[in-house]
């Protein structure tokens, strides 16, 4: 990746050079030249007034006073009368080499100025290398621009590639890591919080591992000690019913431990849920699936009340949304809406779009296990209602056609927080 920086900026910043440069080279050659030109243009039209003046006083020209006040300068003065009469002052330039303007007056006076050529050009060269010279100065500040800027760029991603990677390995430390850049910084508390929310899973998760095995064992152990009985006792009927009979006393313990053990999981899983805003999710999911519909020719619509907040987790939530809208996209058709309302015991988000709807005969048990009328995998509703219930609420199908999927969580302020809501089927 920062070869791949480096290698942009560097072209950017040579092509930038190319079109200014290349340009204020043509521009500035001209310049040069027309400025001589007309610097000669200006002294043959100053050497006709001095001329004349002379010629109005009566006094004669002064070849070596205008060769130094005008050197390197090849001059030649014509003035008409009887006889005529030229004047030469300077060295000729080289043939082919040469610069000439002319001036004449109404007197019959003719004034032509030369100069070498190659003088202009070396100015010329001149201004030209010190144009290169800045162009490469300005890809040297570019290079070492780009180099800081790809060292700042690149070393704070592979921090973080190695925070994923320590993520993925199972160390969940927030590493609380800034980069002064808001993009990575965002990304960073993101994976902090991301570890934050692994280590207290993976804390539960030994919670309940350790609560499971210490309430386990001793039904366990009864129960392995009521068949070993049953075992030993095959030949004695009365014995083989007596211990049956408490076996099944232990087994019905060992079930009502399991079910306790779940119900506190699950109650566990509740206790995260938190008051969120759906305009917030909403918002976030329509902004990431908007694209892809519009890519197929779809839109996607965001109406019904604002402003609302339930009980749930922002990523539970989201995936519920993203679950529907996905459907949606694959196996419905036309504008796909997300309309959000509130009443006494719930708020309720429902994604509804214009396609042919559900099957009679898939509809009863669309949230089944490895169910789907599309060719999918019949997974995702399936976990989508498991999310909705986790966060204390429901996922049901209100409508068959067209498909109308409706989200029912509790209210932010609802005084059972543990109590999962009711609405209509």
């Amino acid at each position: 990746m920062r070869r791949r920086l480096l290698t942009s900026t560097l072209l950017v910043a040579g092509i930038a050079v190319l079109l200014l440069g290349v340009p204020l080279g043509v521009v500035v050659s001209r310049l040069i030249v027309d400025d001589a030109a007309q610097q000669l243009r200006a002294e043959a039209t100053r050497l006709v007034g001095e001329v004349e003046y002379a010629r109005i006083q009566e006094t004669p020209l002064d070849p070596q006073q205008l060769e130094q006040k005008y050197p390197d300068r090849y001059i030649q003065i014509f003035e008409r009368g009887n006889p005529p009469k030229a004047t030469v002052i300077g060295t000729p330039p080289p043939s082919g080499q040469q610069m000439t303007e002319d001036a004449e007056s109404d007197s019959g006076i003719f004034v032509r100025v030369s100069r070498d050529r190659a003088q202009v050009e070396q100015d010329v060269y001149a201004r030209l290398l010190l144009i290169v010279a800045l162009a490469v100065a300005a890809l040297a500040v570019a290079v070492g621009l780009a180099i800081v800027q790809t060292r700042r760029l690149t070393l704070p991603l592979r921090d973080l590639a190695m925070i994923a990677e320590r993520l993925g390995s199972g160390d969940a430390r927030p590493s609380k890591h800034r980069y002064g850049i808001p993009e990575l910084d965002r990304v960073a508390q993101v994976l902090d919080r991301s570890a934050t929310r692994i280590s207290d899973l993976l804390t539960r998760e030994r919670e309940f591992a350790t609560d499971a095995s210490h309430q386990l064992r001793t039904p366990l152990t009864g129960l392995t000690m009521r068949l070993e009985e049953i075992v030993a006792a095959s030949n004695h009927p009365e014995v083989v019913r007596e211990e049956g009979e408490a076996a099944i006393v232990q087994a019905e313990r060992l079930t009502a431990v399991i079910d306790e053990l779940l119900a506190a999981a699950r109650r566990q899983r509740h206790s995260q849920a938190e008051p969120t805003s759906i305009d917030q999710v909403l918002v976030q999911q329509v902004t990431e699936w908007d694209p892809v519909f519009r890519g197929v020719g779809r839109r996607l619509v965001l109406e019904g009340t604002r402003d609302l907040k339930a009980l749930a987790t922002t990523g539970g939530f989201g995936q519920v949304i993203a679950t529907l809208l996905e459907n949606s996209l694959r196996h419905g058709g036309g504008t796909v809406t997300v309309t959000t309302t509130s009443g006494d015991n719930y708020v309720v988000t429902e994604v509804t779009d214009e396609g042919p709807g559900i099957d009679d005969e898939i509809a009863p048990k669309i949230f089944d296990r490895n169910v789907s009328g599309g060719g999918g995998t019949g997974l995702g509703l399936t976990l989508a209602r498991a999310l909705a219930a986790a966060d204390g609420g429901r996922l049901e199908l209100v409508r068959r056609r067209p498909a109308t999927f409706a989200v029912f969580l509790r209210p932010a302020d609802a005084p059972n927080r543990n109590r999962v809501v009711s609405g209509p089927a």
